[in-house]
């Protein structure tokens, strides 16, 4: 049995105080997993414009070259995990959490060191005894290096292990090599065993190289990225570092996501009575504004809920577009992304108004109307990490049609005709041809409704809950207390 341990989690967005993408999701999900399980979790996160919610329990102070600035720390318990929210308006003051339509925040490497500094100054003054300190993402990458500073530890009640999380290795955290002295940062971390990347510093590295253990967000992205194709890079040193490297799958949150009880649908269904799955899918084209004849609802409803970026395999469906619409199916879209994207598929719903729509921007509402509704749901990405939308679908008894990398591989079951095993379709080759193959397959298969309710079913009883991640975190943590423990003692 594991003792119960005290853990602080550091990262740049949670749910559902401020959010961009899944990591959010995650962080806040599994802090409130691992409470369930017994342990004490306290989350750190910047206070963003519109994060209103907390006391004030604290301050911390930090020192960048001559400058010495404060922030003070806001606290709520939140499902039974303290957030604690770094109020410093200068950095977190601002319309959006980390750029502009122009591009990054010019100051972002100062931005979030800030975070790192603040959780150690945190930790310092409170005399806080955590057993482990996890960081997540580029963001929050400096803090296993700060940790790792005999100087910085020494001023610390306990040292704690360190885990990091890499949820998506295309983003680095790269900035030029002078924000290093900037940063009150030495120069001997200017190395290749360092934070040094092609010249520049990584805070992504940071987090890599210094702590005690490295976790991703699916056991297939731990296979690949240490591969040249989706290592960005850091292939080399993820295969370093590959004894030390943990493929945990995301989960989702199951109180959220719950066709039997989520508000956003007209009514609910479960896997033994789907019949409110048909009243979504009306609701489903009325939201989109098309035909919702019986004719319309009887055929197939596929759907995306997405960034309109490459990565997401958004150039594949570019490449298919003249032959999408001629599918016998109707497709819905909502995301936000790259202008090019965008217009595709603005200029395909005013082409095909009776088979195509789309809704540019966000509204999460809407999108658990749609994994409600649909009966498929489309991933064709370049690279994913671990995704959040498949386990929904699954969830949901809507039928995945991806891409087979990531976290997709380890989630959806490629369909076996012979068995009328599977939970969903799957292609490996990144191309528009394979791509309108398997969704062709998809759509002949649904023609055959006990083939299809058979999949339906399939999905929804997998369970992506965070209850079997959340223990495997646990272990990570005990690998990295053990780590840390030896390396002291030497």
């Amino acid at each position: 049995m594991v003792m119960a341990m005290r853990i602080l989690m550091v990262a740049s967005e949670a749910i559902p105080f401020a959010k961009t993408g899944g990591l959010a999701d995650v962080l806040g999900a599994l802090p409130r997993a691992l409470a369930r399980l017994g342990h004490h979790v306290d989350v750190m996160m910047p206070r963003y414009r519109g994060v209103t919610h907390g006391e004030p329990v604290g301050r911390v102070s930090v020192t960048f070259g001559s400058r010495t600035r404060t922030a003070d720390l806001f606290g709520v318990t939140h499902e039974n995990v303290l957030m604690l929210f770094v109020d410093q308006p200068e950095f977190y003051d601002r319309d959006t959490l980390y750029g502009t339509s122009e591009g990054d925040y010019d100051d972002n490497a100062e931005r979030f060191a800030f975070l790192a500094f603040a959780a150690v100054d945190w930790m310092a003054s409170t005399r806080a005894r955590y057993d482990v300190v996890h960081a997540h993402d580029w963001q929050a990458g400096l803090l296993p290096a700060l940790l790792a500073d005999p100087i910085r530890a020494r001023a610390l009640a306990h040292l704690p292990a360190t885990a990091f999380t890499i949820h998506n290795l295309a983003y680095q955290g790269l900035f030029e090599a002078d924000w290093l002295p900037r940063l009150g940062l030495s120069w001997d971390l200017m190395r290749a065993d360092g934070m040094e990347f092609w010249g520049r510093i990584s805070f992504l590295k940071a987090g890599i190289v210094y702590s005690d253990l490295v976790t991703t967000v699916s056991p297939r992205y731990a296979q690949e990225i240490q591969t040249t194709e989706f290592g960005f890079g850091f292939d080399g040193l993820l295969r370093e570092r590959s004894a030390d490297l943990v493929g945990i799958l995301n989960g989702i949150d199951y109180d959220e996501w719950d066709p039997a009880r989520d508000p956003a649908l007209p009514e609910p269904f479960t896997a033994s009575a789907l019949g409110g799955k048909a009243s979504a899918k009306r609701a489903v084209l009325e939201a989109f504004g098309l035909p919702a004849t019986e004719e319309r609802l009887h055929r197939p409803l596929v759907a995306m809920v997405s960034r309109l970026v490459d990565q997401k395999g958004f150039d594949l469906v570019a490449g298919a577009a003249d032959e999408l619409p001629g599918l016998e199916a109707t497709f819905v879209l909502l995301g936000t992304g790259e202008a090019k994207h965008e217009r595709l598929w603005r200029e395909l719903a005013a082409r095909f108004p009776d088979r195509v729509a789309v809704r540019i921007g966000f509204d999460e509402r809407l999108a658990h109307l749609i994994e409600g509704g649909a009966d498929i749901f489309l991933m064709p990405s370049r690279f994913e990490p671990c995704g959040l939308n498949q386990m929904y679908s699954l969830r949901y008894g809507t039928v995945p049609v991806v891409r087979a990398v990531g976290g997709l591989f380890d989630t959806v079951r490629n369909y076996d005709p012979v068995t009328g095993q599977g939970t969903g379709f799957t292609f490996e080759e990144y191309s528009p041809d394979a791509l309108l193959g398997t969704l062709r397959w998809a759509l002949a298969v649904f023609a055959d409704a006990e083939a299809w309710r058979r999949l339906q079913l399939a999905g929804m009883r997998q369970d992506h809950s965070w209850g079997a991640s959340a223990r495997q975190y646990l272990a990570v943590y005990e690998r990295a207390v053990r780590a840390r423990a030896t390396r002291t003692a030497d």
